[in-house]
């Protein structure tokens, strides 16, 4: 049973017909390759992590290390060199796990001058431009990024909508006719977050915006509440009402 993992708590059976996550079989938003931002900060953390996220039936991760101006100025280099140190400890204890890794930018002048430069992007699946926005202060040109991601090949992808609360339904249906991808985070669902987070996901599903999930695992706390999101009955409505994307990335 998946609700026997832990030793300090022992989650409550779920509600929902969900059991695991399996059927996403990718997990695209994750902070795992250790010492590059405020993820994972040693390589056993991140060796932890990975585990848990195979026993909650995850087939291949994509993880996403922040690249943000003031803080963490991460070039694909940096997170490819880190990516390979992981993978090779995988492999070093016969942990099958498919690793890639892509990033996570911060919406600010550096993500937008890489844009303009077309220099040094790195999407998830070389497809999909995977971005986050402030949390507190609604940013301008959103538009005028999703369109520069465009006209570079890319998808836009919008990490964790719901937990910008300044953004409008309205804004949120612009972006997603202007082209927009939502990626929504899980414990989000789980109301991890606070309620308000919570209910804007619900919303958000309700409305039939979201286009793929993402645990966004920093730490192992992280991973203890992902097995109590599958309780929520919003993540049975969002897994059998939506056809999400994860599968296509395996």
């Amino acid at each position: 049973m998946l609700f026997n993992l832990f030793s300090k708590k022992t989650a409550p059976a779920a509600s929902s017909a969900i059991r695991d996550y399996a059927d996403l079989k990718v997990d695209l938003h994750s902070h795992l390759i250790p010492g590059i931002d405020d993820g994972s900060q040693s390589l056993e953390e991140s060796i932890a992590l990975i585990l848990e996220l195979k026993k909650l039936g995850y087939q291949k991760l994509i993880t996403t290390p922040h690249i943000m101006s003031d803080y963490y100025r991460n070039t694909p280099e940096i997170i490819l060199s880190g990516l390979e140190l992981v993978k090779n400890e995988l492999k070093n204890r016969g942990i099958d796990m498919k690793m890639e890794a892509a990033a996570e930018y911060y919406f600010d002048e550096y993500f937008l001058s890489l844009l303009q430069q077309n220099k040094n992007i790195i999407a998830i699946n070389n497809e999909y431009v995977l971005f986050e926005l402030s949390y507190l202060n609604k940013p301008q040109g959103v538009l005028d990024a999703i369109f520069a991601i465009q006209q570079l090949g890319y998808k836009p992808l919008m990490a964790h909508p719901e937990r910008y609360p300044y953004l409008s339904v309205e804004e949120y249906t612009e972006f997603k006719e202007k082209g927009c991808l939502f990626q929504m985070n899980l414990l989000s669902i789980g109301g991890f977050y606070g309620k308000s987070v919570k209910l804007l996901a619900n919303q958000l599903i309700d409305l039939g915006m979201v286009d793929m999930v993402g645990t966004d695992l920093h730490r192992m706390k992280h991973a203890e509440q992902l097995y109590y999101t599958l309780e929520s009955s919003f993540l049975e409505k969002l897994f059998t009402e939506k056809d999400l994307l994860n599968p296509t990335l395996l």
